[in-house]
């Protein structure tokens, strides 16, 4: 990042300022700042505590009024329980009382109709004259006096009732309910009453209603109303009014400081009480938002308007009121700040408020704070009327200084400027200052040691050269304003170049045809700036027109500063023919090993039909003869053919498992896994050998679980494996030894464990065990094997998902196991008779072995051509398909293709019987056996998949 330099005056100046004049400067704001803080500090406690003293002033205002409205409250709320108790005790006298005269109306009202003394009666026109209970209401009656009593005893007391649950109205003071009530006045309707019954009021307890509009004309009150129980019914509700006229002659002679005035606020938030002076500034006025008429007909509350959350000035108050019994806080009204302080009045749940003028209020502690601040501005201009003296003084010593400077420093900045020229001792300049004189000696000093680099560095230049030049063919640098390559080095001499500079197009000209077009794509992309490097690999003619293979790299020096296109490449050619003369060899001896593999496999394709064709015919055959042969009759041709049938077997083992070891290294196969039930598969595999056992004189024993068991495996590859650790578990026991089959759950996987008691394996050669054709030092033994039985578990177990292992030791015996997937178990279905099966075979032997084989499984039919089987598949389509590969007129794989394209046999489960085993992986199929076959195993095979399909092979 470049700065900005600046003049020694500059620089000494800056130095004066950071070294002297902020550290002072900071000294003196330090000082300046705590004792503005200390004063500050002082100042906000005295305002503080005035403002404490204020608002405390204010708060215990508010608290004590709050404590007399209790009082009053309190009061009231006793005669209205004394009023309640009374008058239960009057409705259960049933000594005889004096008629009231009362007067029926047209309305069916019945009311008195002249002022006696005493309270007023109205029976409303909603409940039927011939039910008016005039009982009641001469026992109420009784009660007059009482009444009077008490509206006399307190101030504060407008009016005293008692509703019936009939809508009998009994009040006092007396006035002529009949024209102020409505004829059809529903009393139960009214909150006062609802608020009174068992589910609002279940204690029974004297509660306050919210401020209302009277409906017997007395304005703005509200109740005390208590509940009149007989037994468990609600008779009626006694009530004591207050009016908000009462409340407001009692807030106005509140003592509020500061001239303010006392409101009182509703549980609910609403204004109850509110003077005039606090009608002014709330905009409210309570005798122009109703009126009186309405109230006859319906209970009318105070309107939205008087409520404080409905008000956008007052919302933030009715929050606080809501959450706190009392506080202080600053409220804005007709633009004026205004202190409200406010406190709650227990019996009832209202808030009287005070509010004051704010300015009114802290008017001393504004003007103390204001004293101070002044204090604190004639401290600031003093100081800043210090420092522009003293800055005026330090900058006319920086300016002396600096001229002192100058000139030796323009003495050793014209050293430096000779040197730059190659004038390398230029003569030195004196000064005053020894670090100045030291400079100017050293500038030429250093003038001395640059001669001497410059003199190495012309030297090593050289060598450099020599050296790029002994490993590269040349370098170049290419102008691309003026389309001219300029080449030094070997290049020209060896490939006959007429001149070190040449034209683009020449040096094109000497490159292949079939390299230019890259090469020229490369330099375009460097010209048009879309690279920085550059590289391309191609041939170039010498001057007998023999192409030669060249490695040309190179990088932008220069570009357009305009455009940003390259005007200036350079780089380097380097001799790669002898590179590309090895890669085209090594591609040959590769493209011959391919050639290889494929001939090895197309032979041992050609040796596995040649092989297992007789084969198939000699081990089907001795299989019959073995059915049709009796040991009793016959004993030596038993014997005879047990050994053929032993041999042909072994002789089978060995050709399937060279043949699957080719082709697992050839191409992995993709097994087809699915559900398989491993203890019906372990017993069949122990039936496979049980011959085996028993001629080497051992025992075979289980150990499995009672029900199914499954794993994810493919069936065919699985059986094989066990096979072999079975086969292996026989060869290499000891006699009358013993094997064991078991299964194994470990971590959700299930282990199929094949053990012996046999000669064992040493835990050193355990590690060379699954290894193609070893096998550890029995090779010279009369045990039969090719030693790649292992090595196929192996990498069949991996296939599969899973995983093989070993724990042996020598004279004890071996564990083998193959770990696999443990799935859920299912159960098998029901399954019908007489399947169909249709064999695809031109070899008259394997037709007459293979529908003996299955005779009683299935009905078997065979067909020798492959044409007219794809005629006879497609009209009738089998249970389950055998086919062979090698079919005149149309071969297998062609044929399974068809089936397989055609709705009807899309589905055909089909199993290939063939000596091919390479397009084994490509054919769509349910299963393979390849050549000779294992007429066990197709039974097998066979039986599995007619069960797949439901079919019961009888």
């Amino acid at each position: 990042m470049s700065r900005n330099p600046i003049g020694v005056r500059q620089w000494i100046w800056r130095a004066f300022v950071q070294t002297t004049l902020i550290p002072l400067v900071l000294v003196e704001v330090v000082l300046i700042a705590a004792y503005l803080l200390t004063n500050s500090a002082i100042r906000d406690a005295q305002i503080e505590h005035l403002r404490e003293t204020a608002l405390s002033e204010v708060q215990t205002a508010v608290a004590r009024e709050s404590r007399v409205i209790s009082q009053q409250l309190q009061e009231v709320a006793n005669a209205a329980t004394l009023f309640r108790n009374l008058t239960v005790r009057a409705l259960e006298d049933d000594s005889p009382a004096a008629p009231v005269p009362l007067e029926l109306n047209a309305d069916g009202v019945r009311y008195s109709p002249r002022d006696l003394g005493g309270a007023a009666s109205f029976y409303s026109g909603l409940t039927p004259p011939e039910r008016h209970d005039l009982q009641k209401v001469a026992k109420l009656h009784r009660l007059d006096p009482l009444m009077k009593e008490l509206h006399a005893s307190n101030p504060l007391i407008a009016s005293i009732y008692f509703n019936s649950w009939d809508s009998y109205n009994h009040i006092y003071p007396w006035f002529d309910t009949a024209r102020q009530y409505a004829p059809d006045v529903n009393i139960p309707s009214y909150s006062f009453y609802y608020l009174a019954n068992a589910w609002h009021n279940p204690a029974r307890r004297v509660v306050w209603t919210d401020v209302y509009l009277d409906p017997a004309g007395q304005g703005w009150m509200m109740s005390a109303v208590a509940p009149v129980y007989r037994g468990d019914t609600l008779e009626g509700v006694n009530g004591i009014d207050i009016t908000v006229s009462g409340i407001l002659n009692q807030i106005s002679g509140l003592r509020v400081p500061w001239d303010g005035y006392a409101m009182l606020v509703s549980r609910d938030l609403s204004i109850m009480a509110l003077p005039e002076s606090g009608e002014r500034e709330f905009g409210l006025n309570e005798l122009t938002e109703h009126y009186y008429d309405d109230a006859v007909r319906q209970e009318t509350l105070k309107p939205e308007g008087f409520r404080l959350d409905r008000r956008g000035q007052t919302r933030e108050l009715a929050k606080a009121l809501a959450t706190q019994g009392e506080g202080v806080m600053s409220l804005e009204l007709k633009g004026k700040q205004r202190l409200v302080a406010w406190t709650t009045v227990p019996q009832t749940g209202w808030h009287l408020l005070a509010v004051v003028d704010e300015t009114a209020v802290f008017s001393q502690t504004n003007a103390l704070a204001s004293r101070f601040q002044q204090i604190g501005y004639l401290l600031i201009a003093g100081l800043v009327l210090f420092y522009l003296l003293f800055f005026a003084y330090m900058w006319l010593r920086a300016r002396q200084l600096s001229q002192a400077l100058l000139k030796p420093i323009a003495g050793i900045s014209q050293m430096m400027g000779q040197i730059g020229l190659g004038r390398w001792r230029p003569d030195p300049v004196s000064s005053e200052i020894r670090e100045l004189d030291d400079l100017a000696q050293h500038t030429q000093a250093i003038g001395a040691q640059l001669e001497d680099s410059e003199a190495q560095r012309a030297e090593a230049q050289e060598r450099l050269e020599l050296v790029l030049e002994s490993a590269t063919e040349s370098l170049w640098e290419n102008d691309m304003r003026r389309g001219v390559m300029q080449l030094r080095g070997r290049l020209p001499a060896r490939f006959g170049l007429t001149s070190a500079q040449l034209s683009e197009a020449q040096f094109l000209q000497r490159i292949h045809p079939l390299d230019v077009a890259q090469v020229r794509a490369e330099l375009d992309r460097m010209h048009e700036g879309q690279a920085l490097h550059y590289e391309s690999e191609f041939r170039f003619a010498d001057a007998l027109g023999e192409y030669h293979w060249l490695l040309s790299r190179g990088r932008v020096l220069e570009r357009d500063p305009r455009t940003g296109e390259a005007t200036l490449v350079a780089g380097t050619h380097v001799d790669i023919d002898a590179i590309k003369r090895v890669e085209d060899d090594l591609r040959q001896a590769i493209q011959q090993a391919h050639a290889a593999n494929e001939a090895k496999t197309h032979l041992i394709s050609s040796i596995s039909h040649e092989l297992r064709t007789p084969l198939n015919a000699i081990l089907g055959f001795a299989q019959l003869m073995r059915m049709d042969c009796s040991p009793d009759a016959q004993p030596e041709a038993a014997d005879y053919l047990d050994e053929i049938l032993l041999a042909s077997r072994h002789l089978n083992q060995l050709l399937g498992d060279i043949l699957d070891w080719s082709s697992l290294q050839a191409e992995r196969p993709r097994l087809t896994l699915k559900p398989v039930e491993i203890t019906a598969l372990m017993r069949e595999c122990a039936e496979l050998v049980a011959l085996d056992v028993q001629r080497h004189g051992l025992r075979l024993d289980f150990d499995l679980p009672p029900g199914p068991v499954e794993v994810q495996a493919e069936p065919r590859r699985l059986r094989q494996v066990l096979l072999n650790l079975l086969s292996n578990a026989i060869k290499y026991n000891k006699p009358g030894g013993q094997i064991v089959m078991r299964i194994e759950t470990v971590a959700g996987q299930v282990r199929l464990v094949v053990e012996d008691t046999g000669l064992g394996i040493d835990e050193g050669l355990q590690a060379q065990l699954f290894e193609p054709f070893r096998r550890l030092g029995r090779e010279s033994s009369n045990i039969q094997g090719a030693g790649i039985g292992l090595s196929l578990c192996l990498e069949y177990a991996k296939l599969m998902g899973g995983s093989i292992g070993v724990k042996s030791a020598p004279g004890i015996g071996s564990r083998f196991w193959i770990a696999l997937p443990l799935l859920a178990t299912h159960s098998p279905r029901p399954l019908r008779h007489r399947p169909r099966i249709v064999y695809v075979e031109d070899d008259p032997a394997s037709q007459l072995l293979v529908r003996k084989a299955l005779a009683d499984l299935a009905e078997v039919s065979v067909i020798g051509n492959g044409r007219m089987a794809l005629e006879h598949l497609l009209a009738d389509p089998p249970d389950l398909l055998l086919l062979d590969l090698n079919l005149p007129e149309l071969d297998g794989e062609q044929l399974l293709r068809l089936l397989r394209q055609a709705p009807a046999t899309r589905y055909l489960p089909v199993i290939v019987l063939s000596a091919v085993s390479e397009l084994k992986a490509k054919l769509e199929c349910q299963g393979w056996l390849s050549k000779p076959l294992d007429l066990d195993e197709l039974r097998r095979r066979v039986q599995a998949c007619l069960q797949e399909l439901d079919l019961n092979p009888s």
